[in-house]
């Protein structure tokens, strides 16, 4: 499934593309950042994680784990 997310950080929004999928039978979650970039994280326990070629900052991913835990709650919900 796709899904797009803004995020909000000193009054500048960004727009996220993300993308579910699996990856060695291991929930992950592509994100595409508007200047091409491209993080693919993953949720173990209640703490997310990022491929160590990726280099988001710690509040980043953050933020983006709590906007993909709100989605998943909205497709558990409905």
């Amino acid at each position: 499934m796709s899904y797009e997310i803004v995020l909000s950080r000193n009054g500048c929004k960004q727009v996220l593309q993300i993308i579910a999928d699996t990856f060695k039978n291991l929930k992950v979650w592509k994100v595409s950042f508007q200047d091409g970039k491209e993080a693919v994280l993953f949720k173990c326990g209640t703490e997310w994680f990022q491929r160590n070629e990726d280099s988001l900052d710690r509040w980043l991913l953050k933020e983006i784990g709590q906007n993909i835990d709100h989605i998943n709650i909205g497709i558990t919900l409905s």
